[in-house]
């Protein structure tokens, strides 16, 4: 009987069209995942691509191979197909009527004639055979690749692999390493066991990535003796620590040093740290020459260097620098990240939130000196309320 390791790259085996996924929050563990294994499939000469929701396109991470390869909608479409028999009558011309509720097809006989028993029909299967979500707790965090595609997903095997301990498990196989500090090293132990001539200096790079941006470049806490002997493995392979760590922690630009000062200057906190929260104006924007997309990298900043935060929120007015229409002076948006296990969606459901449970983004049609206490209110509250 095949483990559960043997299993999933019996299932890559025997596929024909492979679909990978991730969350929508484009975190970089599940970035350097997708492309991995989207890599090792490559190798094993299967036809694979790469999906997900552009929500949060971490392009910081454009430096790993393959990037380019992620699509962010599916193409999926299922043909109907008629068939007419013609053994026994041959095709002179064919026409079409378009009614209120029906499509007509009209067929002339160039000899013989067509029965109804000549007639069948049938749909072709979904483009994709099996799907591989990574560093997904649910599937809902797919967003809209799973939204726009539900009946494609339960239709089609999935394998869903993952470090969480709250992911709900919602794949045919679900390989979950909770003790593993990231996709990426589940992703290591399994392929290298499987085979480790799949690990090239590529694939090397793309799964040290993962661990470097989990770890923040081992500064983290949840750092382990494991990650640490498997990066030091990684590296042997071939995998470019120092381009790795140049891209993602030595080349911030002086525009977002100006924005990150910002942050810094209005940061404020709840009395035991476990919130924290900053806000930036359009000026703040323009003056920097930064734009929303570099926020990102500002919660990174601030979650490596306030370990004790469980929420860090950035509050900002959505105007961006060069931006000379003012009319979104009553718009504020927010990027609200969670850390040990709690669910932002439930914190600020009551703003509609987009996201997944850890990142989520809410706008307010508010002018920023109303919406900042109306949000942290509302998130102190919800915090209130949970488990201690």
């Amino acid at each position: 009987m095949l483990n559960q390791e043997q299993q999933i790259f019996e299932q890559i085996k025997k596929a024909k069209n492979i679909l990978i996924t991730f969350n929508k929050t484009w975190e970089g563990d599940a970035i350097a995942s997708a492309l991995a294994l989207f890599l090792v499939c490559k190798k094993q000469e299967k036809n694979v691509e790469i999906a997900a929701e552009k929500f949060n396109d971490n392009a910081i991470f454009n430096f790993l191979p393959a990037y380019d390869n992620i699509k962010f909608a599916l193409d999926i479409s299922q043909n109907f197909i008629i068939s007419l028999n013609t053994d026994r009558a041959k095709v002179g011309q064919i026409k079409y009527n378009t009614k209120k509720d029906s499509l007509d097809f009209i067929i002339s006989p160039k000899e013989g004639v067509f029965t109804h028993d000549d007639i069948s029909s049938c749909s072709e299967n979904f483009k994709y055979d099996l799907i591989i979500a990574l560093d997904t707790p649910d599937i809902e965090s797919i967003g809209s690749i799973y939204d726009d595609n539900t009946d494609f997903f339960y239709k089609t095997p999935i394998i869903n692999i993952d470090h969480h301990s709250n992911n709900e498990q919602f794949g045919q196989i679900n390989h979950i390493e909770l003790t593993a500090v990231s996709t990426t090293e589940i992703l290591f132990n399994l392929i290298s066991e499987y085979s480790e001539n799949l690990i090239d200096e590529d694939v090397a790079t793309c799964l040290l990535t993962g661990i470097i941006s989990k770890t923040r470049s081992f500064k983290t806490q949840n750092i382990t003796p494991q990650s640490l002997a498997i990066s030091s493995q990684l590296i042997a392979m071939g995998a470019d620590r120092e381009k790795i760590v140049n891209r993602l922690y030595r080349s911030r630009s002086l525009n977002l040093l100006k924005l990150w000062g910002r942050v810094l200057a209005r940061l404020t906190s709840s009395p035991e740290k476990a919130l924290v929260w900053s806000i930036l104006t359009s000026v703040d924007f323009d003056k920097t020459k930064a734009n929303e997309n570099d926020l990102t990298e500002v919660i990174d900043e601030l979650i490596m260097n306030i370990p004790q935060a469980s929420i860090i929120v950035l509050i900002y007015e959505p105007n961006i620098a060069g931006d000379k229409n003012k009319t979104q002076n009553n718009i504020t948006k927010a990027l609200i990240y969670s850390i040990k296990n709690i669910n932002s969606l439930n914190l600020v459901k009551k703003f509609n939130p987009t996201g997944a449970r850890n990142f989520v983004k809410i706008q307010l049609n508010k002018p920023l000196s109303e919406a900042e206490p109306e949000i942290i209110n509302t998130i102190k509250e919800g915090l209130s309320k949970l488990p201690q």
